[in-house]
């Protein structure tokens, strides 16, 4: 998301294969849910493969929702679950879930730890931080190592543990199921499951 820049020299270091999976999923679903779906994201979403796994059903889904609409109808769909007339059907913050309230102390955590990994704002953006899409975002960032090292697992899985694991698979399954999600309730079902592998992934660490 247009929100995180790099303040801290990125170091070059491996990144396991894996890892680079995880990170490439992340940025993806942190694109999507950024802004409304471009003709080359949809058409980069239509030409995913999926697996026999659960989460490899469900990118399967997507790929295939994705080669049935086009861009003027995934505009409407993000608009009337993100925007709306006063407000969306849906509110993809962090405080919000956690607390009923937006700009509330889940916001406040995450720009505390935020400040300590050297990660600023884009002063362009005007959602909060807490937004789905920056979180991803960050996610991906200490994966790969975006502001500097690549994130050692424990790193990742505290982060994981106070920003999105507590309510982004909360997030993704009532976007799954909005009423107005099309496309987007193929990459709410993606969310969902990636988020579930996540979490029992770390479970393990």
């Amino acid at each position: 998301m247009a929100a995180l820049i790099q303040t801290k020299e990125q170091i070059t270091t491996a990144v396991a294969q894996e890892d680079e999976v995880r990170a490439q999923l992340y940025r993806l679903l942190a694109r999507l849910l950024a802004r409304p779906a471009s003709r080359s994201d949809i058409e980069l979403v239509a030409a995913i493969g999926g697996d026999e796994s659960e989460l490899g059903r469900a990118l399967a889904e997507l790929s295939r929702v994705a080669g049935t609409v086009e861009p003027a109808q995934v505009e409407r769909e993000y608009h009337d679950l993100f925007i709306g007339l006063g407000r969306g059907e849906l509110l993809p913050f962090g405080s919000y879930y956690l607390t009923g309230f937006l700009h509330e102390k889940p916001l406040a955590r995450l720009r505390d730890d935020m400040a300590g990994l050297g990660i600023e704002r884009d002063p362009a953006v005007k959602e909060p931080e807490d937004h789905i899409a920056a979180e991803l975002d960050m996610m991906a960032g200490l994966i790969l190592g975006d502001y500097g090292e690549p994130a050692a697992l424990s790193r990742q899985k505290r982060f994981f543990a106070d920003h999105v694991g507590p309510w982004a698979g909360h997030f993704f399954k009532d976007l799954e199921k909005a009423k107005a999600a099309v496309f987007y309730g193929a990459v709410g079902g993606v969310g969902r499951v990636f988020m579930d592998v996540e979490e029992a992934a770390f479970s393990m660490e």
